[in-house]
């Protein structure tokens, strides 16, 4: 598995991770399946959040992990938290959040959870969850110091944030902000398109302050979520029938290297320089193991832009 300098750090873990949000559907079992999965693929960073399953999915990874015969060692163990739930507001089974809480006491109280939840002494990172408006970086800057004093937190970042609401916070706090967790994967590649389109006045010129620049520049790992989707909940574009070009030239490529379509669409975001890390949301063991093996592909830079073209995106 290729392995990537994390946040400019010396800090090297896999190109792919695995996210558990989807682990509170699975039994015990299958869930132990889906660690191993990943384990022999060569994954070995996990990403959760507290919010995930109302927290059962980091309740039956704790468990999952125990029957695995794989060990804490195995694996670095990221978490989010900030925002509080709404049980009346849910969507395909994923309950959303009522606000965002970004004082010292819920991020205190919401790594207390994880770790207890998990079955850890400590987080290898903590992230906070999509920006709070009301957010004090004074009060987060606390918080995390706390956090890193008590030994509970090794390393810090954010998800879903823009440039200023990044820079925002860590003016504020002694750690670096060591990630950004944003959607990005072929049918949602805004953060190339943005910079294709300077000085323009069509849709995709819409501007979010140069988010994949102002990464490279800064060290920030991007951690990719839900990497085979199009929009938020749409559905994804692999073997999707709107996106019929898209999926032929996944499979032609596909054939050429020897992996799935999967495999391909991680290639593609592994290919970009600005060292993206992958998180996968599938907790299908075959699946796990089809898509990380994208990160031993190394596509060209026609055939980059050959998928790019594909999935509707153009060139001014």
């Amino acid at each position: 598995m290729k392995q990537l300098q994390l946040g400019g750090t010396d800090w090297q873990a896999s190109a792919v991770a695995l996210g558990i949000m989807r682990m509170s559907t699975l039994s015990v079992d299958d869930a132990v399946k889906a660690l191993q999965a990943a384990h022999e693929a060569g994954i070995t960073y996990i990403d959760s959040a507290d919010i995930y399953g109302d927290g059962q999915s980091e309740k039956i990874f704790k468990e999952a992990l125990a029957k695995s015969g794989l060990s804490r060692d195995d694996f670095y163990i990221q978490s989010k938290g900030g925002i509080v739930l709404d049980q009346s507001r849910s969507h395909d089974g994923l309950v959303f959040g009522q606000r965002y809480d970004f004082s010292k006491q819920h991020l205190l109280d919401s790594v207390d959870g994880i770790l207890e939840r998990m079955g850890l002494d400590y987080l290898d990172a903590f992230l906070l969850h999509r920006p709070d408006p009301l957010m004090d970086p004074a009060e987060i800057a606390d918080a995390f110091n706390t956090l890193q004093r008590a030994g509970k937190v090794r390393h810090f970042g954010v998800s879903n944030f823009n440039v200023q609401q990044y820079l925002m916070v860590q003016e504020a706090v002694d750690q670096k902000l060591m990630f950004n967790q944003l959607q990005f994967g072929a049918a949602h590649a805004q953060m190339v398109t943005e910079g294709l389109r300077v000085n323009m006045d069509d849709a995709p010129a819409v501007t979010d302050g140069g988010l994949l620049e102002f990464s490279r520049r800064k060290h920030v790992t991007i951690q990719a979520w839900s990497p085979f989707q199009y929009g938020l909940f749409e559905g994804m574009f692999i073997n999707d029938p709107k996106y019929p070009e898209l999926n032929a030239k996944l499979q032609e490529l596909a054939d050429k290297y020897g992996v799935s379509k999967n495999g391909i669409a991680t290639a593609w975001i592994l290919r970009h320089p600005a060292n993206i890390q992958v998180l996968l949301g599938t907790m299908n063991p075959d699946h796990i193991k089809d898509s990380a093996a994208g990160a031993d592909v190394n596509l060209t830079k026609q055939e980059w832009y050959d998928i790019y073209f594909a999935a509707g995106n153009y060139l001014p």
